[in-house]
């Protein structure tokens, strides 16, 4: 019969440590896998032309009928942020100061990606590469479905106290940008180099104020359904237009899709349809 002696065994238990440690470092390792892509909701946006409001230039009876608008109007003011070059917008950013009757501002900071082809799973990825996937809690995806264009957009929304503000006062555009500025989202502060958005922010100004009125209802698969009336000061820079958009709020692909089909019937049926996507955002970041 053989013995190991007792001085032998640590040197063989040593030599067992040794041997698992090179097997583990030798083994190959799981993948480090980044966050999937973002899930948006949809948001579905019909411009409407001049016929599809009253004398008052609210919605008309048949309008709200024809699109369950139930809700009286609402005011809300706001203005964009942007330099004179628009360099946050040449950059696909915007940056909003809203004011709704009664309540705090609010500051949205949205990054837009535009969608091809209506292939909005290939503008997701394209999104999650810039660092705008579904593990960044901080931004809402959400794909603006117009007449025929897609985009998808994040938005970042944070808040400020309206407090010494009646209605939907808006404050100086000086006030106003140092609020942007002192609680600017990192991925927008840092988009280009190190403080460019900051700096851009810094050099921006107000364009705008702009306040419309909001009216509300629910319409087929959306219980969230609005007509806004904007009035917008006119190319030439005298007179005024009014921006007509019916939307509808959905978190899914089909049911926006049967809201985009039908409200376009539905439009085009009473001659009410605008033929084309008017942005508001650059329209105010143009006219103002």
């Amino acid at each position: 019969m053989t013995f190991t002696s007792r001085a032998a065994r640590p040197a063989a238990a040593g030599s067992a440590v040794a041997l698992a440690v090179a097997v583990a470092l030798l083994a190959p390792t799981s993948p480090a896998y980044a966050a999937g892509n973002a899930v948006p909701t949809y948001e579905v946006k019909i411009n409407l032309t001049a016929a599809a409001l009253d004398a008052s230039h609210a919605p008309s009876a048949a309008v709200k009928s024809a699109f369950g608008i139930t809700g009286s109007a609402k005011a809300r003011s706001y203005s964009y942020y942007d330099t004179d070059a628009l360099a946050l917008d040449a950059e696909g950013w915007s940056v909003r100061l809203r004011h709704k009757d009664g309540s705090s501002f609010e500051e949205t900071y949205k990054k837009r990606f535009p969608v091809t082809g209506g292939d909005i799973d290939a503008a997701l990825t394209t999104a999650n590469a810039a660092g705008f996937d579904s593990g960044d809690t901080n931004y809402e995806a959400e794909v603006d479905w117009g007449y025929a264009k897609q985009t998808l957009s994040f938005s970042n929304e944070k808040s400020h106290s309206a407090k010494g503000y009646s209605g939907t006062a808006l404050p100086t555009s000086t006030t106003g940008r140092g609020w942007l500025v002192n609680d600017i989202p990192g991925k927008l502060e840092d988009w280009r180099s190190a403080a460019w958005g900051a700096d851009t922010l810094q050099a921006s100004r107000a364009h705008g104020p702009v306040t419309a009125k909001v009216y509300g209802g629910a319409w087929g698969a959306s219980d969230d359904a609005s007509v806004e009336v904007l009035p917008v000061v006119g190319a030439s820079g005298t007179g005024t237009e009014y921006v007509v958009e019916l939307s509808f709020k959905t978190d899914s692909y089909a049911d926006a899709a049967d809201l985009h089909g039908d409200a376009i019937a539905v439009a085009e049926a009473n001659g009410w349809l605008y033929h084309g996507d008017i942005l508001k955002t650059q329209l105010i970041l143009d006219r103002y």
